[in-house]
């Protein structure tokens, strides 16, 4: 698979979840590390792990992908789970606004998120 739809896909997952304020940063211009940023927030430690365990599990039994490495044990606040190409971060709201990977990475473009279908809406005026 490639990193962009790795990338994508990690993003879904994460969303599946509830994750909120998810971005996908491209950042193959600026870095020799890695293709893609995934960086979602957790609203708790248990959330955070719900988020975890949705994205490596599915990506293990649908995909057989498995993270070079993984960090975050304990009582966790941050997880980070390296596919090579794609990193994901899972944050609680307070520790991504300290690191601020966006703001390091400020550089980097975002990608977008797929536009959805336009709903017709029927509006009425009253006189």
């Amino acid at each position: 698979m490639d990193s962009k739809k790795l990338a994508l896909l990690c993003r879904d997952l994460a969303e599946n979840k509830k994750a909120e304020n998810v971005v996908v940063l491209d950042v193959r211009k600026l870095s020799d590390v890695t293709d893609f940023f995934v960086i979602v927030s957790a609203s708790s430690e248990p959330h955070l792990r719900a988020i975890e365990t949705e994205i490596l599990a599915t990506l293990l039994n649908e995909y057989q992908l498995k993270p070079h490495a993984t960090d975050g044990q304990g009582q966790a606040t941050w997880i980070v789970a390296d596919f090579f190409d794609v990193i994901v971060h899972i944050m609680r709201p307070e520790v991504r606004d300290h690191y601020d990977l966006e703001g390091l990475w400020s550089d980097a473009p975002r990608l977008p998120r797929p536009r959805r279908a336009k709903t017709a809406t029927a509006s009425t005026t009253s006189e």
